[in-house]
């Protein structure tokens, strides 16, 4: 039987004296429909109803069991409706189990409680909605997973654009043969108006809803068509439906009311965020791109800890790994930049500034370390974040500024680099006294070192998630780490 008029039949069965929640006599009662329909449309938060036990679950319940059966039926139903709750409000999977290092904790969740204050309100819609995320970010992707779903088997993915012209790159202005592909594919997403005028070249309406596609991807919005817009063009939505579905996972891991006052920073977009929680809603209070650990082999980690610290004019302790790859090497080959860029070695006898190759050569043997003073050209510019952390990372400013510009900014050795190191600083410190904007701003032009405690840590979250719903717009990121695919295994999802 199909499952949908199966859900609907249920529905619209003729019903005794009750007996229990699930049957009246020897017929599904009002609530048992309620539940196997929202079993049924599990898929709208990005969850299986086979996981749940249907479409089996709803066709045996119009089989008109005898009381044996009807009885294991209902202790079935209950289990399935519990463990989707559980599933809506923690995810599916546990992110500590994936090796991700990531143990956030949970909000505190009773499945049963919330079942039976809906079983007595006679709306089991009500445990759905105090399970499901209670943030707005969560309901925008479901609307994302219900447009992308609705464009799966769109035709105009039915085929691949046509090669570009010479050196890979349609630039604007020029014509090309896929433009009326190209077209129907921004026009299916929603980049391009329905009004929009065609053009034989890429110009107006197309090159506008090109620029708009790139940026809603990560791209650089220049309205170029090279490789790798085209690679992005080339994901059909069923594929973006995927990662929608990640998206709503990893969010139901995320603990975002975790105190009055949060950092989140993801990591395949590149982009920190401030928030202050308002009334029962998230307020953003600042947002800023960074950079973040280079993907080959000085990955970020995905963590949860508390910013205690800020230290203006920070000394630089160059790590080991980074003195022994990298430093020591290079002040081989180019001893002037020991005075350059202002290094000098400390160990047990205190602070040596002179540069030899015995203390080098102790350096490598981890008996003496070489750090930066603070000034114009130390690494961490002119402010540093300590959140105190297993991986030894922190989020500091840089001087090399230019490099925020980039699309892609997976630049660093693990360390989280911000663009407006100001405002950040004056949102962590909100409230304390002395402490505004034009504070931090007098404080990083002071040459002298200070370290400022932080009155009450602030959480701070480094998470990981290749789509997101911003300003309204679908958004989608590289899965610069390669974590996405692990994620879809663990859930179950069939290969693309």
């Amino acid at each position: 039987m199909n499952r949908r008029r199966s859900l609907c039949t249920l529905a619209l069965l003729p019903l005794g004296a009750a007996a229990s929640p699930w049957w009246q006599d020897d017929r599904p009662s009002p609530l048992a429909a309620q539940a196997l329909a929202l079993l049924n449309q599990a898929d709208s938060h990005g969850l299986n109803p086979a996981d749940y036990g249907l479409p089996a679950l709803a066709d045996a319940w119009l089989a008109a069991p005898d009381e044996t059966a009807r009885a294991a039926l209902a202790e079935t139903l209950q289990a399935a409706l519990l463990r989707y709750l559980r599933h809506l409000r923690l995810g599916r999977v546990d992110p500590a189990a994936l090796g991700l290092g990531f143990g956030a904790p949970r909000e505190p969740f009773d499945p049963a409680a919330a079942l039976q204050a809906a079983l007595a309100l006679q709306d089991l819609a009500a445990a759905e909605r105090a399970a499901a995320p209670a943030l707005p970010q969560y309901q925008r992707l479901r609307q994302a997973l219900a447009q992308y779903r609705a464009l799966a088997e769109h035709p105009a993915w039915a085929q691949s654009l046509p090669a570009l012209p010479a050196r890979q790159r349609l630039e604007p202005g020029q014509a090309w043969e896929g433009l009326p592909l190209l077209s129907a594919r921004l026009l299916a997403l929603g980049d391009l108006a329905p009004t929009a005028v065609a053009a034989e070249r890429l110009e107006g309406d197309v090159l506008a809803a090109l620029c708009r596609f790139q940026a809603r991807h990560g791209l650089e919005a220049d309205g170029v068509l090279g490789r790798a817009t085209r690679a992005a063009l080339e994901v059909p939505p069923a594929r973006r439906l995927r990662q929608l579905v990640l998206a709503l996972e990893r969010l139901r891991w995320t603990p975002l009311r975790a105190a009055p006052r949060m950092l989140v920073i993801n990591l395949p977009e590149y982009r920190l965020r401030a928030y202050e929680l308002q009334g029962e809603g998230l307020a953003l209070r600042a947002e800023m791109r960074v950079i973040v650990g280079q993907a080959l082999d000085r990955r970020t980690p995905l963590l949860l800890e508390s910013l205690r610290r800020i230290e203006f004019q920070p000394f630089w302790n160059v790590p080991y790994k980074i003195a022994r790859d990298e430093l020591v090497p290079e002040l081989r080959r180019d001893p002037a930049q020991w005075a350059r860029e202002g290094y000098e070695f400390v160990g047990p006898a205190g602070v040596e500034a002179e540069l030899s190759e015995d203390r080098l050569a102790e350096v490598l043997r981890g008996r003496l370390r070489i750090r930066q003073r603070p000034g114009p050209r130390n690494a961490l510019g002119a402010i540093k974040f300590v959140f105190p952390n297993r991986e030894s990372v922190y989020l500091h400013h840089t001087p090399s500024t230019r490099l925020f510009a980039r699309s892609r900014r997976d630049l660093s050795h693990g360390c989280i680099r911000v663009e407006d190191p100001a405002a950040l600083a004056a949102f962590v410190l909100q409230g304390q006294p002395g402490w505004n904007l034009a504070a931090v701003r007098a404080a990083l032009a002071d040459p002298r070192p200070q370290a400022v405690a932080v009155a009450e840590p602030l959480p701070m979250l480094i998470t990981y998630g290749t789509a997101l719903v911003r300003g309204g717009e679908v958004c989608f990121f590289e899965d610069v780490y390669g974590l996405d695919p692990a994620l879809e295994a663990a859930l179950g999802l069939p290969k693309p």
